[in-house]
């Protein structure tokens, strides 16, 4: 069985979804009405701005979605996965792949989650840790000992967490990890405390426009951040999408189910190999590749 996956925020580079542009009239008729949407050329920033102005929160966001959604989209017809799930982010694609939500929804929504977000970052200082080589039990151990805002956010793969939350809280949570045998436990380049209770503004923000947003049945089970398993109800892809913002990103869970409900292979749409490199970490005999390639 074949499962569709796309990437979230860290897998954008400069230059992205260029080929697509120029290679494809239907691409680039996608392209142009993001642009229309969003009320800047993002085009701009993705093909030939600087790696700073494309990290930003509102235009990474948009970004890696357009790119990720109009792979799948140039495939027509022959796009047809058993299942679909993305990291963070890449929820929002895996609906629009899959025909819950429209491009113009979609990208909407994201524009709407990604200025949220950025709002709620500047309301508390806040951040994110890469932690490895620890166990998830003594990763959530070492967050619960702290005072403070400091949680498990991204469980990417076996011995790969992230955790989030306020600075100080998350920069004595690291050096906690690297007294309990963390290979490395270091604080990442990101603007706030993603997927942690400091999204809790930007979870309130979304959440009306998300609830007013038109959610078809999905054309196949997706595997969500939230609850790591198969969902087709348009309600709780709702619900779920709305407690993505505060809640942990179960990946490696998330992967591992698909895998147990017969998942075979996993095809990556959108820019980078991100997520093909840790679904064969979860699991080495997993098959893994592009939609580009």
């Amino acid at each position: 069985m074949k499962a569709a996956v796309f990437p979230g925020q860290g897998a954008q580079f400069v230059g992205m979804g260029k080929e697509l542009y120029e290679q494809s009239a239907l691409a680039k008729s996608y392209f142009e009405k993001a642009n229309d949407i969003l009320g800047f050329r993002i085009t701009d920033v993705m093909f030939e701005g600087d790696a700073e102005a494309l990290k930003r929160t509102e235009v990474t966001q948009p970004a890696i979605f357009i790119h990720s959604v109009v792979e799948a989209l140039l495939e027509g017809d022959s796009f047809n996965p058993s299942m679909v799930a993305g990291h963070s982010l890449g929820e929002f694609s895996a609906l629009v792949a899959a025909g819950v939500l429209t491009f113009e929804d979609g990208l909407k929504l994201v524009a709407q989650r990604a200025q949220a977000m950025q709002e709620a970052c500047g309301l508390q200082k806040g951040t994110m840790a890469a932690v490895l080589g620890l166990e998830d039990g003594v990763v959530e151990e070492v967050c619960d000992s702290i005072e403070g805002v400091v949680v498990a956010a991204n469980y990417n793969c076996p011995g790969q967490l992230v955790i989030s939350g306020a600075y100080e809280a998350v920069e004595l949570a690291c050096e906690k990890m690297k007294e309990a045998g963390a290979k490395r436990a270091l604080i990442l380049p990101v603007g706030g405390a993603f997927h942690s209770p400091l999204m809790a503004p930007a979870k309130e923000a979304l959440a009306s426009a998300i609830e007013a947003t038109t959610f078809s049945s999905p054309k196949c089970p997706i595997y969500q951040n939230v609850s790591a398993t198969a969902v087709t109800d348009s309600e709780l892809l709702k619900a779920q999408l709305i407690a993505q913002l505060t809640a942990p990103v179960k990946w490696t869970q998330s992967v591992q189910q698909m895998i147990e409900d017969g998942a075979t292979s996993f095809t990556e749409y959108g820019p980078g190999k991100v997520l093909q490199g840790l679904i064969k970490k979860i699991d080495r005999s997993a098959e893994v590749a592009s939609a580009s390639e």
